[in-house]
């Protein structure tokens, strides 16, 4: 079985087409969100112009690899018979297709039983339309009167959600969030906090880590970036004639994962903060994520909802919240109050105190308060594995590329009026290879 590599989240254009996508991950980053907008609106009307002028141009661009997806909502999506139901993706314009790493959708729920405050995890299937699913997925048994939250992640740029989506918040009036969406997740978290208060529900400590210092969570600002708390840590099958199942040692052995000829199948997952918090930064640090059992295979597993649970009861001040600076929650190029606290809601954040929370504010802390705790970490990052091995060769220069990434895309440099403390070192091949804090 092959790990694809995970497509990590950058700041991209609306849509991309062949002559924009040529940019490499850090170049796109460097560009930052006003400059790479001037480059898409300059390509998008060279490719407009050069379409209306060629028919055969103008048929292939349905067959153009498109980063902006739709994912259907199946009816009653909270119930068993819902979450059962596989998620369908598709594309206004060009295709999106599940396989394809740039355009894969992942959905997670977690799901609270009230009476007792277990919690648990299921995760629905995505599949193409047309298509179906490699083995049809596990049914969950839900407890009476269950809870049921559910989050999306996407690869590409932009998920739209259709269908059921009553529950559901994709972003607000101006534009989606971007590769965030959730379902239910106010009275999820409603519930969770009412178990929590009385006792039901017992949040795991965080431990401390190798470093002396309290193991981190979502809302550390050692750990977050340009556009914290969003995707998931869902992972698919990829079958050998392209459909997917879920991810289940039962479905492992039904396509064959565990024979020694099975390279040729590939699980699909989602380039995360969750994932990068959960089977990165813990275990390099000694410490142990959040799970809960997964509905479909039994095991424990890891959670969008689970993390967000954790850090809002045991983060310690400073505390990183979803800033108006975040690339998900502008309105355009402009800061929206409104989009920042419809997106908090999906997390369990509580509304934005705009006198007490800035832009500002949140990149100083960024960079001291995360710098710190990324330098402080070195000596064990530096000997972990990369999240992207194309990207950068540890998770020491992952986690470095990434803080000089979020430094531009936030606007940090005006703010504070200074340069990005970061400077990175890449090979020949544009790997990031080491760095200086």
């Amino acid at each position: 079985m092959t790990e694809r590599p995970m497509r990590w989240k950058t700041i991209r254009p609306t849509f991309m087409l062949p002559q924009l996508r040529k940019l490499t991950v850090r170049s796109r980053l460097a560009l930052g969100v006003p400059a790479l907008a001037v480059v898409a609106a300059a390509v998008a009307v060279v490719a407009s112009v050069a379409v209306q002028g060629d028919p055969q141009l103008a048929a292939n661009q349905a067959d153009i690899a498109n980063p902006d997806c739709t994912l259907q909502v199946p009816a009653n999506p909270l119930s068993a018979k819902g979450l059962a139901t596989p998620y369908v993706l598709s594309a206004a314009r060009g295709r999106c297709q599940e396989t394809n790493a740039d355009q894969s959708a992942f959905v997670q729920a977690t799901i609270l039983d009230p009476a007792t405050g277990k919690l648990s995890v299921y995760d629905p299937l995505v599949i193409d339309r047309g298509s179906k699913p490699a083995i049809a997925p596990t049914p969950p048994a839900l407890p009476r009167g269950a809870v049921v939250g559910i989050w999306f992640g996407f690869n590409g740029t932009n998920l739209t959600l259709r269908g059921d989506t009553g529950t559901c918040v994709n972003g607000d009036h101006t534009g989606v969030f971007g590769q965030y969406a959730y379902c239910n997740a106010q009275p999820f978290f409603a519930a969770a906090n009412n178990a929590i208060a009385g006792k039901k529900l017992v949040i795991p400590p965080l431990g401390t880590g190798k470093d002396g210092r309290p193991c981190m969570t979502t809302r550390d600002f050692g750990l977050v970036d340009q556009d914290q708390s969003d995707n998931v840590t869902t992972t698919y099958l990829q079958a050998r004639d392209g459909r997917v199942a879920q991810d289940t040692p039962a479905n492992e052995s039904k396509l064959g994962f565990r024979k020694v000829r099975a390279k040729t199948r590939a699980k699909l997952s989602n380039g995360s903060d969750n994932v990068l918090l959960d089977a990165f930064v813990d275990p390099a640090l000694g410490c142990t994520p959040y799970t809960a059992a997964d509905l479909a295979s039994g095991r424990q597993v890891t959670s969008l909802a689970l993390d967000e649970l954790q850090a809002a009861t045991r983060q310690a001040a400073p505390i990183a919240l979803v800033p108006t600076n975040d690339p998900m929650v502008l309105d355009g190029t402009k800061t929206s109050v409104t989009k920042t606290n419809l997106y908090r809601v999906g997390v369990d954040m509580p509304a934005i105190n705009t006198r007490a929370e800035t832009p500002q504010g949140y990149c100083r802390q960024l960079f001291t308060t995360g710098l710190q705790r990324t330098k402080l970490d070195a000596r064990f990052t530096k000997v972990a594995p990369s999240p992207d091995p194309g990207a950068a060769s540890t998770l020491f220069t992952f986690l470095a590329q990434r803080l000089a990434g979020s430094f531009d895309n936030l606007g940090c440099g005006t703010l504070l009026h200074t340069k990005n403390p970061v400077h990175v070192v890449t090979n020949k091949a544009g790997v990031v290879v080491d760095a200086g804090l």
